[in-house]
């Protein structure tokens, strides 16, 4: 029965558009075969319902034709495979334990994979070194420091390599940990007299060493001169290293210059925004993966009014499919704008004025405190509020908003990124910066 169905696309595919029948055709599959019905599969319940309304009289037509009159046809949701659990870093005898994660290793994301990176001239370096450095090819490296701001892809390139290196050499030894899950290792080994053990697990036992998030070591002197014994053990014995980091480490404040020239000599690439090209493709493969079918016109108004970070498309995408299901709408230019419009950037609603007094009255400081050298966490977190939601809720530069501040560029990067990282693993940051922000949007109105 494979057989008559392959058929019939064969037939399928000269009458569709190559996008159409890769997207709805190709993934449907025979399922079973009763008496003389042909019942094949579909992904999913969308699927199923696009293919009935478009075309189950093409499909029909065609069996018909094939078949010579002999089958019937009948849809249905195909059963979800059984799938593999997602690899874990750490294999549980070959592999490295993961640090906090006594008896388990933590898993990758799935997704997160080379062939799932949709490659543009903003990222096509990075992309290529990750994973020539992942498979050995006939590089003259052996660490790559990945450069970018959230939601570009720095994550995903790092998971990637990982996977490659499980895949390829299942035998080697990886770590896959961010830098404040490294300090908080290393806090639990002096706190428990097994320094000696953390040593060890990252020194001697690790083959490749993946480290998320450097920009968050900033200030841990202590961390940094551990750290940069292992990077010394590691490159000694010629072991590969990745690290990714928001900031450049030369910007990192408070980080020494010895662990700054040690996380750079490798390769240095950055990943910037995606350009126009680029977001196209983003919007092919992700509105495939979600299974929204987008005319090449509403894939050029989203990708002219998309211009923000991966993020941001992936959610205008899961915007604009729970719109068009639960309110049966259709995808048209007017919802392709109002999903552009929920979308777009905040800037230029509020001025830095209104921030500033804002901020100062929530957390009951004196406005000239944000501008002072104070250190203290009464201070500095205030202060670093007000950074964030400058950079996010108006037009003005980094360099501007450290005018206001007598701070330097990498200062205001560096105290944003911050923020912006609490803001994902604390539920009362997220919660300060959300009221603050809809109380600042309430001051112009």
């Amino acid at each position: 029965m494979s057989d008559i169905w392959e058929d019939v696309k064969k037939e399928i595919r000269g009458t569709l558009p190559e996008k159409s029948f890769s997207m709805w055709i190709s993934p449907i599959s025979v399922v079973e075969k009763k008496e003389n019905t042909l019942i094949l599969g579909c992904p999913n319940k969308f699927s199923l319902n696009w293919i009935t309304e478009n075309y189950l009289s093409m499909i029909q037509e065609k069996l018909m034709r094939v078949g010579n009159g002999t089958y019937r046809l009948s849809l249905k949701v195909r059963p979800p495979a059984k799938q593999a659990p997602p690899p874990k870093i750490i294999a549980p005898v070959n592999q490295l334990p993961l640090p906090n994660v006594p008896g388990n290793g933590r898993a990758l994301n799935h997704d997160f994979t080379f062939d799932r990176f949709v490659v543009g001239k903003c990222n096509e370096f990075a992309y290529s070194a990750s994973k020539a450095l992942a498979l050995e090819s006939h590089v003259s490296f052996r660490s790559l420091f990945i450069l970018s701001h959230t939601g570009l892809g720095k994550t995903h390139l790092s998971q990637a390599a990982a996977h490659s290196i499980i895949k390829n050499s299942p035998k080697l030894r990886v770590i896959y940990i961010t830098a404040e899950d490294f300090v908080n290792e290393m806090i639990h080994a002096l706190k428990n007299n097994r320094t000696e053990e953390f040593k060890n697990r990252f020194r001697r036992g690790c083959d490749v060493l993946l480290l998320e998030e450097v920009h968050f070591l900033g200030g841990k002197e202590k961390t940094q001169l551990e750290l940069g014994y292992t990077l010394d053990a590691l490159a000694n014995d010629h072991k590969r290293i990745i690290f990714t980091s928001s900031l450049l480490p030369k910007d990192i404040p408070n980080f020494t210059r010895e662990l700054s020239s040690r996380l750079t000599s490798g390769i240095v690439t950055t990943i910037e925004k995606p350009d126009y090209d680029t977001r196209i493709k983003i919007l092919e493969r992700k509105s495939f993966e979600q299974g929204i079918q987008l005319s090449d016109e509403i894939i050029a108004l989203l990708g002219n009014g998309l211009m923000g970070d991966i993020r941001q498309i992936e959610s205008a995408l899961r915007y604009l499919k729970a719109k068009s299901e639960l309110l049966d709408a259709e995808i048209n230019g007017d919802l392709a704008r109002e999903v552009i419009l929920s979308h777009s950037s905040d800037q230029g609603c509020a001025a830095p004025e209104d921030i500033r007094s804002v901020v100062c009255q929530y957390f009951k400081v004196d406005p000239l405190a944000l501008a002072s050298k104070s250190r203290k966490k009464i201070h500095s977190y205030p202060r670093n509020v007000y950074i964030y939601l400058c950079r996010r809720l108006t037009a003005m530069t980094v360099e501007e908003i450290g005018k206001t501040l007598n701070r330097n560029h990498s200062t205001i990067l560096y105290a944003s990124e911050m923020i912006e990282h609490k803001m994902k693993v604390d539920n009362k940051v997220r919660n300060q910066i959300e009221f603050l922000s809809r109380k600042l949007k309430g001051v112009l109105k």
